[in-house]
């Protein structure tokens, strides 16, 4: 019998103070839909790409606040374009001013403070 191993990311689950207000922040600015409400319609898809798995030390102070547990970080395929976007709709977005060996990179923060990060893969 050969070892099995997970094949992706399944959902991201967090709690939130307003979820439905949050949720609906997600789709409209990052295109994240949200949960259906029945088993026939589709959630939503990412493409086919890299993920990182990467816990971090108790006391990092990149996530930002120290009692903040998580980040997501986003894929996108044009970064300028997105930062774009989100700027135009009133969204504080913090460029990475260097362009690492895997690609650049950007940080906002959702409603409710929580960090988002994005990331445009090298090619």
């Amino acid at each position: 019998m050969s070892r099995q191993t997970v094949t992706g990311i399944g959902g991201i689950f967090f709690r939130a103070k307003d979820p439905g207000a949050l949720a609906s922040w997600y789709r409209e600015h990052l295109g994240v839909d949200e949960v259906p409400k029945d088993y026939d319609t589709p959630a939503w898809q990412t493409a086919k790409g890299t993920t990182v798995f990467a816990p971090f030390a108790a006391d990092t102070d990149y996530f930002g606040r120290l009692e903040q547990n998580w980040m997501i970080n986003f894929r996108v395929a044009d970064m300028d374009a997105m930062v774009s976007q989100l700027e135009a709709a009133g969204i504080a977005v913090k460029r990475d001013p260097e362009t690492y060996p895997n690609g650049r990179f950007a940080r906002l923060h959702d409603p409710e403070g929580n960090p988002v990060e994005l990331w445009e893969p090298a090619e």
